[in-house]
């Protein structure tokens, strides 16, 4: 096996598999000095301001002269004085490609009097704002299986009750964009599948009013939503019971479903990716992207995200839109964010973090090239606004931030009922109420934090499988998942801090 991966003939830089050592050869060019594992070594020279390409894109300009055979990164590679704004070709629709025969494979779901399908069985407890927020989650504790073991006991078709809780819902604008995303994400939670009910807990003075959400919602109060106010109940105590006392009644309905063979059609899954590093483009990225056009091929979803995580690649998805105005709508929220980011101080390039940096990844070029391989190669359908519902089918993409909870939150609340997480530093996540599953990019990860890890794609990297192999795995644990097999993150109890609606606009 060669000490380094090489991702087209016309790349100027290679990655290392391995740490090199100096005076070694790769390619007849001797490596100048240590190049650690995961990171670039250029295989020729670079002038000053020369584009420098991975995947045959630029990642980015040489920041200086760089000799063949010299690590490639941070001290010698950035965006340019443009910043990144040079000419993409969109070209938009030109990678259309016929859609694959239709296949059929089945998971055991839960079935939803609506016709949608679940993959979990929870009952939530949702706050409006943040100071409802103590009381939420004592109403959820008191049905904690860790707390009061025999709470649920009579129950077992219960996954839980979970209190997902918030920092805002007041000291913003009552008609602005702000509002607006908290009142989406809230209604898509309060309205998931895989809630079989939700409680809505508000303070009762607070700019996000219960009774304005679910107005602007379209959504009514039933035996599987109910909402109150602490100020009109009298006071955290008797709201506490008084949530306790409706969930209570919910536990018998809800625990009466049974699992059932669904097509996987049904699944919707969150793409994610965190912690990424110099391996994530070539293993674990690349991998659930072959999942994701499977789990197309059988009539599934899949919801790519993360716009700062794709900015300077979203030409390649452009290129697969079904739809001109598909492809429009893409670049207008990447527009969006260069305002918006520049408005607050920053730039689209402050994004890799210091991890990502010290695993491999120099610019956000580089890092979005990587991510946009989590979305395989299937037509892009649809694109749409932050926890927006999703309606097509096929391969779509959600505006979201990239921060990974704020963005699997949008997605959840768009439907997805599951979320596939690719990580190269060891991110530690999990989601409720739809399970999540971490993809380790490398092997020396997954013998580090195999505990977190769900599955190993360093075998990519090590030889030991294709992506193709790798993703038709991801997809049987994606079946197996949904029919209810507990993933890592779930075991570990994570889920119930990781819902982070995106926050924007003035607090005041």
């Amino acid at each position: 096996m060669q000490a380094f991966i090489r991702l087209h003939p016309a790349d100027d830089v290679v990655i290392a598999r391995s740490q090199l050592m100096g005076g070694s050869t790769i390619e007849e060019v001797r490596i100048r000095g240590l190049i650690p594992a995961g990171h670039k070594v250029a295989v020729r020279p670079l002038e000053p301001g020369q584009p420098v390409r991975r995947y045959n894109q630029i990642i980015g300009f040489a920041s200086r002269a760089i000799e063949a055979g010299e690590h490639v990164h941070t001290h010698n590679l950035d965006m340019g004085p443009s910043k990144g704004d040079f000419a993409r070709d969109y070209a938009i629709g030109q990678d259309i490609k016929p859609e694959a025969p239709r296949q059929l494979a089945q998971f055991m779901g839960i079935q939803r009097a609506d016709g949608r399908v679940a993959t979990r069985n929870y009952i939530g407890v949702l706050s409006s704002v943040n100071c409802s927020a103590t009381a939420a989650r004592a109403i959820a504790d008191h049905f904690s299986r860790r707390n009061n073991p025999l709470a649920l006991a009579a129950f077992p078709n219960i996954d839980g009750v979970v209190a997902l809780t918030h920092g805002t819902g007041c000291g913003m604008d009552t008609e602005g964009l702000g509002i607006r995303l908290l009142e989406r994400t809230l209604a898509g939670y309060a309205t998931h599948a895989n809630f079989w009910g939700a409680v809505v807990v508000g303070l009762g003075c607070e700019a996000n009013q219960l009774n304005t959400w679910l107005a602007h919602s379209h959504l009514g109060e039933g035996e599987r939503l109910q909402v109150f106010n602490i100020q009109d109940t009298g006071g955290t105590r008797q709201t506490v019971e008084k949530g306790i006392t409706i969930i209570q009644g919910m536990l018998a309905q809800a625990n009466a479903i049974e699992r059932k063979p669904c097509s996987a059609e049904h699944i919707t899954v969150g793409l994610q990716c965190g912690g990424s590093d110099g391996y994530s483009g070539i293993s674990a990225n690349p991998a659930l992207g072959a999942a994701v056009d499977l789990l197309v091929q059988h009539g599934g979803t899949a919801i790519l995200s993360e716009t700062p995580e794709i900015y300077g690649a979203e030409h390649l998805l452009t290129r697969r839109a079904v739809k001109p105005e598909v492809a429009h709508k893409l670049i207008e929220r990447i527009r969006w964010w260069e305002q918006y980011t520049a408005a607050n101080g920053g730039e689209m390039n402050n994004n890799p973090s210091p991890g990502n940096k010290a695993g491999g990844l120099t610019t956000i070029l580089e890092k979005s090239l990587g991510a946009v391989a989590k979305g395989g190669t299937s037509n892009l359908q649809a694109v749409y606004e932050y926890a927006e519902a999703v309606r097509a089918r096929g391969f779509v993409y959600m505006d979201t931030p990239g921060y990974d909870p704020v963005s699997a939150t949008g997605q959840v609340a768009g439907g997805a009922n599951l979320i596939c997480f690719t990580t190269g530093r060891g991110s530690a996540y999990g989601c409720a109420p739809a399970p999540s599953l971490k993809l380790s990019t490398n092997t020396a990860l997954w013998q580090r934090q195999e505990e977190d890890m769900d599955i190993n794609c360093g075998e990519i990297v090590d030889g030991r499988a294709s992506i193709a192999e790798m993703g038709q795995r991801i997809f049987e644990l994606m079946l197996q998942t949904a029919s209810g097999q507990a993933s890592k993150s779930e075991r570990h109890g994570y889920g119930q801090n990781e819902f982070v609606p995106w926050q924007v606009g003035a607090v005041m």
